[in-house]
């Protein structure tokens, strides 16, 4: 398997997970999350795998402070219902990332480390104009964050090649050069704006 070379580059979040430790999955339940490993889920690399990427971290960022963000105690709220474009797609990566699961998530052992409903849509329209909502079970400490990948522009070339895939129809050299632009656009989100505030919109909210 080869990915890009920019994947090792990307940033890295770790976090420790109660139930690995207990289950004996990883070293003091210690674990990284890289970016080939959303890619993997995903099964591709694009602006929203990342921004989805990115706003995890950056929510972690803010909820841990100086401290190792735990797996699995975070609850996360959609600002839309999972079928309305990517949503389903970015709490996909959230839950990878955190464990907050929806419905079927794991149940827990007894009355610990449940993970099931600590993922939630959104039941009709927009909330929160668009920010994804992140709050610590134990504190209550909650911060809302919004991705907005526009401050990266594909590269002005790409309409053309664009149409020509929607259609099924691109050259072999079309679709190389397609795919290296795609790539470069998220590389330039992962590695030159990782921590940009154009892209990444955070509001602090207190715990209650």
């Amino acid at each position: 398997m080869s990915f890009p070379d920019f994947f090792d580059q990307a940033p890295v979040i770790q976090l420790r997970d109660p139930l690995a430790e207990l289950l004996g999955s990883a070293t003091d339940g210690v674990m990284d999350y890289c970016y080939a490993d959303v890619v993997r889920l995903a099964g591709h690399s694009c602006p929203t795998v990342a921004g989805a990427f990115l706003t995890t971290r950056a929510a972690l960022q803010v909820l841990y402070a100086g401290e190792m963000p735990e797996r699995g105690a975070i609850k996360v709220h959609m600002p839309e219902p999972e079928s309305v474009g990517t949503t389903g797609v970015v709490a996909q990566v959230i839950t990878l990332v955190t464990g907050a699961a929806a419905k079927g998530g794991f149940k827990g052992i007894g009355v610990r480390l449940t993970r099931r409903d600590l993922m939630s849509f959104a039941q009709a329209e927009m909330e929160n104009d668009g920010l994804i909502r992140f709050e610590r079970t134990d504190s209550g400490a909650a911060v809302l964050v919004k991705f907005d990948g526009h401050a990266v522009p594909a590269d002005h070339s790409q309409k053309e090649r664009m149409q020509a895939v929607m259609h099924h129809s691109e050259t072999p050299e079309q679709q190389k050069e397609f795919a290296h632009l795609w790539q470069e656009r998220v590389r330039k989100i992962l590695i030159e704006h990782a921590d940009d505030p154009a892209l990444l919109t955070l509001v602090r909210l207190d715990s209650h």
